[in-house]
């Protein structure tokens, strides 16, 4: 059963991958691949392989009573053995004699998460591909749709909603390509049994350690890897890209979405972002989970850097530390990713408040075209000097700035109407937003295609 506030900041498939029962099916996982490899070398008996494998299913484990046993014994594996060997006693007591052989509690829990991370993986790739494709039709539709940029969170100049979009977009690409290559790094193999040099296996570990991987289907890395956790680290600061990159996103929307401003919103539906009080208000509650995530995952990134100096060849505390801390990453990266494509799949955009946005300053905005217009005959600092004293005037007096300029020498002795009327046009003054839009969408096409 979730949590209550689950369906909130989590809710999305890679929840299932890290339930409990999930948890313990990938150690079963392992314990029912190291009986199949052992077996397979005559190391174990053959047929102790079967009776093992047929006692690893979840639905046969009481969950409760492992947790309760694992806060005495210090992790969930040495009570699951336990358990595992009970089953297989109870049907073949000669096999049980078998389960676990070799390996060590660490074995068994870190490539059990390393099971459940390679399920993750696509999933949050998915979501992501999904968000990306979002913002490259947003991006291309509003390649050239006029909106003020803001900077230190004031009008600033032109620029275009397409090109805004063209940077959520760009972003997620970064992220979900440092995911994919963090979680390639993840996908190892973790069997080294007590201190990492399976002695327990005389001469066969390697051996043993190269079927097993075969049989999981994953890579076989050089040595154990029990005191050493910068891969799992990585994978970890990666998804908190992806969480700091789906928070800017969000915050961007969230202002946009402000009454004041109303140029984009989350799509409608009954019953999302209402209020107690207020029936007139219309909340960013998908921006709000986003930006709960940014705030949330930072810190849990932060606990698996903290818990790297891990002691000797096995860990005391660090290790614990981290059994809880990447899976809530990923189910927070999950909710928060999930919100945000659904959003910018129906994100309603008004380009008519956008346009309108533009002439708010009557004409304040476009104080740098005017500068630059006067510039090559006057000279920046000048032309400079000479629109902010324009532009004061306008303030005091109520006044657009045009209206000020038309009426100084400095200015018609320079430019005509015309060409003052187009300096203080905002559509005119995009610069290369539409270009820089079409380098980001060839840079993703190129990057689908490689």
């Amino acid at each position: 059963m979730p949590g209550l506030l689950d369906p909130l900041f989590r809710g999305s498939a890679v929840d299932a991958v890290f339930t409990d029962a999930a948890t313990v099916q990938g150690m079963l996982d392992f314990e029912a691949a190291l009986a199949r490899a052992e077996a397979a070398l005559s190391i174990i008996p053959a047929g102790a392989d079967i009776a093992i494998a047929c006692q690893c299913r979840v639905e046969q484990i009481d969950l409760d009573a492992l947790a309760l046993a694992a806060a005495k014994a210090g992790n969930t594996a040495i009570p699951l053995v336990k358990a595992l060997t009970a089953k297989v006693a109870a049907a073949d007591r000669d096999a049980s004699r078998f389960v676990h052989w070799g390996a060590t509690s660490q074995d068994i829990m870190d490539t059990g998460l390393v099971l459940q991370i390679r399920q993750a993986l696509p999933l949050v790739d998915e979501g992501l591909a999904a968000l990306e494709g979002h913002l490259a039709r947003l991006a291309a539709t509003h390649a050239e749709t006029p909106l003020a940029a803001r900077t230190w969170m004031q009008q600033a100049l032109p620029t275009t909603f397409g090109l805004k979009a063209a940077g959520w977009m760009a972003a997620v690409g970064r992220a979900r390509r440092a995911v994919a290559a963090s979680g390639r790094d993840c996908l190892v193999l973790q069997f080294g049994g007590a201190a990492g040099t399976l002695a327990a296996l005389g001469d066969r570990g390697l051996e043993v350690a190269e079927a097993l991987a075969r049989g999981l289907d994953l890579i076989l890395p050089d040595l154990p890897w029990h005191g050493h956790r910068d891969r799992l680290v990585a994978l970890g600061a990666a998804l908190g890209l992806v969480a700091g990159v789906l928070g800017k996103m969000a915050r961007d929307l969230s202002l946009l979405m402000q009454t004041e401003v109303g140029e984009a919103f989350e799509p409608a539906e009954a019953g999302k972002g209402g209020s107690s009080a207020m029936p007139h208000k219309r909340n960013p509650v998908a921006c709000a989970v986003a930006l709960s995530a940014a705030t949330r995952v930072p810190p849990l990134v932060a606990t698996l850097f903290a818990a790297m100096p891990q002691e000797q060849e096995r860990g005391l505390g660090g290790w614990h530390a981290e059994w809880e801390t990447l899976p809530e990453i990923f189910r927070l990266v999950g909710g928060s990713l999930r919100v945000m494509t659904d959003t910018m799949a129906g994100l309603e955009v008004d380009a008519a408040r956008m346009r309108a946005n533009l002439d708010i300053t009557r004409g304040l905005l476009m104080s740098e075209s005017v500068v630059m217009a006067l510039g090559e005959a006057l000279g920046r600092g000048p032309a400079h000097s000479l629109v902010e004293k324009a532009g004061r005037q306008a303030v005091a007096e109520g006044r657009a700035l045009g209206e000020v300029l038309a009426t100084l020498p400095e200015v018609t002795a320079h430019l005509s109407p015309q060409q003052l009327a187009a300096a203080l046009d905002p559509s005119g003054y995009l610069g290369m937003a539409p270009q820089f839009v079409a380098r980001a969408l060839a840079a993703r096409n190129s990057s689908r295609d490689a």
